[in-house]
């Protein structure tokens, strides 16, 4: 019997998994799917937590809810690859999967205290971030009481999940301070360490004038240090 080991049960994980079981003969094969959490999170649903649409259960489900039966699934960190003798270690009581084809599809996660000064006293007090379910809590919680004053997001460093996301955060904040009938009390920016807020010439002829439209400031090739 073939072994597939795939290592992440995130989104592309969890897809993979579904379309093997589909594309494979299962009598010949047996899939393995190895994750550090039981819980999925949908990530786009981050950028509406903040805003109220969305509360951190509605972004939650068990991982194990979207994978097949046929599956065999881990929770567990994991230790060890070894590409030459084809095994994976995990943490978890140090145990050894051999396979025959491996899939990585662990993703990314935000680092923060790479950018000195920010994890620091004003964390999630007036710094924030918003794609962790924590940050975007948090987030949500100072908003739903803030008063107004100048609100900055910066795009700290590129390439990052969402292109858009940033975006689509500061319009979402132009509906949400206009709903709260506090916009004329609120300075939006966005900083960003590229050349424009659209790269793509298409989105940019389209949508340039979407900015200024909404009175959002716009600082260009903003690389932060601290």
């Amino acid at each position: 019997m073939k072994r597939l080991l795939i290592l992440g049960a995130g989104t592309a994980g969890t897809m993979i998994a579904n379309r093997m079981v589909h594309a494979l003969d299962m009598h010949d094969w047996q899939i393995t799917i190895v994750d550090q959490d039981e819980i999925h999170y949908y990530q786009p649903g981050f950028l509406f937590i903040p805003f109220g649409t969305y509360a951190r259960a509605d972004v939650m489900r068990p991982k194990r809810e979207y994978l097949p039966r046929e599956v065999k699934v881990i929770i567990s960190s994991i230790e060890q690859i070894d590409a030459e003798q084809k095994k994976v270690t995990l943490a978890k009581d140090n145990l050894v999967l051999p396979y025959d084809y491996l899939i990585i599809a662990t993703g990314t996660r935000v680092v923060p205290d790479e950018t000195p000064g920010l994890t620091e006293q004003e964390w999630r007090k007036s710094i924030f971030d918003f794609y962790t379910p924590d940050g975007a809590v948090a987030l949500h919680n100072f908003l739903r009481t803030w008063e107004g004053g100048r609100l900055v997001l910066n795009v700290a460093e590129m390439p990052i999940k969402c292109p858009v996301a940033p975006l689509e955060f500061l319009f979402l904040a132009d509906a949400y301070f206009q709903d709260r009938g506090i916009r004329d009390k609120v300075e939006l920016t966005y900083a960003t360490p590229l050349s424009a807020a659209f790269t793509k010439p298409i989105a940019a002829a389209q949508l340039g004038a979407l900015l200024e439209e909404k009175n959002i400031k716009l600082v260009t090739d903003f690389n932060i240090a601290r």
